[in-house]
C-alpha cells in the first residue's frame, strides 16, 4: 500500500465540502453504500449519535453526512432529536436523498440547543462547493474542527487497486472507549456492511480505543465507514486481511494525529508495552501509562521520571511482575535503557537521556515478559495550556 493525496476525495464515488461561519462549520459528505458505525459508549448520549446509529443499524447503508461543529447537541432531550433529524431532513430534501439514509454528527458544547436555522442559511453555500478534488476533502476536515490545530486526514491505495480515506477531528475529551472525535471513513471495495462492520470493529479497538488525551469519554464520539463500492474490486478472503490492515493503517495514523493534536499538547507520547500474557493485559498497562497525569506531566517538563511509568502499569490491572520488567524510553534514534529484569540499569546514559526527552514524540517501551502479547497506546503530554483552553472553552 502506499500513501496518497486527496483524503476522502481520493475515494471515487464520494463528494464533499465544509464551511467556517464564526464559531459554527458545517460539513457535507456524499457516498452511497454499504455502511458500518462504531459509536460512544457514554451513558450520556448525543442525540445525533442516537440518529446515525439507528440509521446504521436499521438499513447498514448511507447516502450522505451532514456534520456541524461549535454545538454539540448533547443533552439536548427531544428537542435535540428533533434538530438532528431536521438537519438530516434538510439535506435529503435538498438533494433528493432518503432521509433515513442520511447520518448527523456534531461536536462542540454539551447541553446547548442546536440552532438549526443557522445549518440551514449556511447548507446552500457548502452544497455549491461539493466537489471531489482534494481541497473538498481538506475544507469538509476543517469545518468539523472545535480546538483542533491541524487538519487530520489520510489516505492510500492498496496494491490492488483499492482506496481508502478519512477525515477525524478530536484534540480533547478524549478517550475513545466506543475522544470527542469524530472519523469518517470511506472506501471504494465491493464490499458488503457485515464485512465493513467487521473490519471497523477490529481497526478501532486497535486505534482510536487507543488514544488517551485526558482520560475523558465523549458523547458525540463517532466512526463510519462507507464503501461506494466504485472500485469494481471485490476482495478475496485474501485480500480481506490486506483491507483490514489498510483501515488499520489509516486509523493508526490519524489517531496518532489526534494524540499529537492533544489540547495544549506539545509531545507525543508511544507507548509500547510487549511481553504480556494476554492483549488484554498489554492494553491496559499502555492505556494506564498514557493516561497518568504523573506520566504525562514529567513528558511535559522533560523529567525522566520512569518510576511513574511501572507504578502507572502496577495499578493498571495487567498482570505483571516487578522482577521481570524491563523499560525504555527513545526518541530521535537514540535509545536508553532504564530497567532490565526488575533492576535499575547501571548502563543508563543520563545525557543521552535528557537528549531523548527533549524530543517531540517519546517511544515508552515497557517489557513484561510474561509472554508473547503486545499493544500499543498513544497520548500526549499535559500542559498549562490544557488547563487554560479548558477552563475558558464556553467563555
Amino acid at each position: 500500500m502506499k500513501e496518497i493525496e486527496g483524503g476522502i476525495c481520493a475515494v471515487k464515488g464520494v463528494s464533499a465540502n465544509g464551511i467556517k461561519a464564526g464559531k459554527l462549520g458545517l460539513t457535507v459528505i456524499l457516498a452511497k453504500g454499504p455502511a458500518a458505525g462504531v459509536f460512544t459508549k457514554n451513558k450520556v448520549t448525543a442525540a445525533p449519535v442516537t440518529l446515525s446509529k439507528g440509521v446504521i443499524e436499521t438499513h447498514h447503508r448511507l447516502s450522505g453526512l451532514i456534520v456541524n461543529s461549535g454545538n454539540a447537541n448533547a443533552f439536548t432531550g427531544d428537542d435535540g432529536f428533533l434538530d438532528a433529524m431536521e438537519m438530516a431532513s434538510v439535506l435529503a430534501q435538498k438533494l433528493d436523498l432518503e432521509a433515513d439514509t442520511v447520518a448527523v454528527a456534531s461536536t462542540g458544547v454539551i447541553g446547548r440547543r442546536l440552532d438549526v436555522s443557522l445549518i440551514t442559511e449556511h447548507l446552500p453555500e457548502v452544497l455549491n462547493g461539493l466537489g471531489s478534488s482534494p481541497e473538498c476533502s481538506r475544507e469538509a476536515a476543517k469545518a468539523m474542527m472545535t480546538t483542533d490545530r491541524v487538519v487530520k486526514e489520510v489516505a492510500i491505495e492498496m496494491d490492488c487497486g483499492i482506496r481508502i480515506g478519512a477525515i477525524a477531528k478530536g484534540s480533547g475529551m478524549i478517550e475513545p472507549n466506543m475522544g470527542t472525535m469524530l472519523c469518517f471513513a470511506y472506501t471504494d471495495a465491493k464490499v458488503p456492511a457485515d464485512v465493513l462492520d467487521a473490519a471497523l470493529r477490529i481497526a478501532v479497538d486497535k486505534t482510536f480505543n487507543m488514544v488517551v488525551v485526558d482520560g475523558d469519554t465523549s458523547t458525540n464520539d463517532m466512526v463510519l465507514l462507507t464503501s461506494t463500492c466504485k472500485s469494481g474490486v471485490k476482495p478475496c478472503m485474501d485480500c480481506l486481511d490486506d483491507f483490514e490492515e489498510g483501515l488499520i493503517y489509516v486509523f493508526t495514523e490519524l489517531a496518532k494525529k489526534m494524540a499529537k493534536d492533544g489540547e495544549g499538547a506539545t509531545k507525543l507520547i508511544e507507548a509500547r508495552v510487549v511481553g504480556a500474557k494476554t492483549h488484554e493485559d498489554a492494553k491496559l498497562a499502555a492505556k494506564a501509562i498514557v493516561r497518568s497525569p504523573l506520566v504525562k506531566s514529567a513528558i511535559f517538563g522533560k523529567d525522566p521520571n520512569w518510576g511513574r511509568v511501572v507504578a502507572a502499569a502496577g495499578y493498571s490491572g495487567s498482570e505483571l511482575e516487578q522482577e521481570r520488567l524491563a523499560l525504555s524510553f527513545s526518541g530521535g534514534g537514540e535509545e536508553v535503557e532504564l530497567v532490565n529484569s526488575g533492576e535499575i540499569s547501571s548502563s543508563s546514559d543520563l545525557e543521552l537521556l535528557k537528549k531523548i526527552m527533549a524530543n517531540e514524540e517519546i517511544v515508552i517501551t515497557l517489557d513484561l515478559n510474561l509472554g508473547k502479547e503486545q499493544a500499543i497506546a498513544w497520548g500526549c503530554d499535559l500542559t498549562y495550556d490544557y488547563v487554560r483552553i479548558n477552563s475558558e472553552y464556553t467563555t
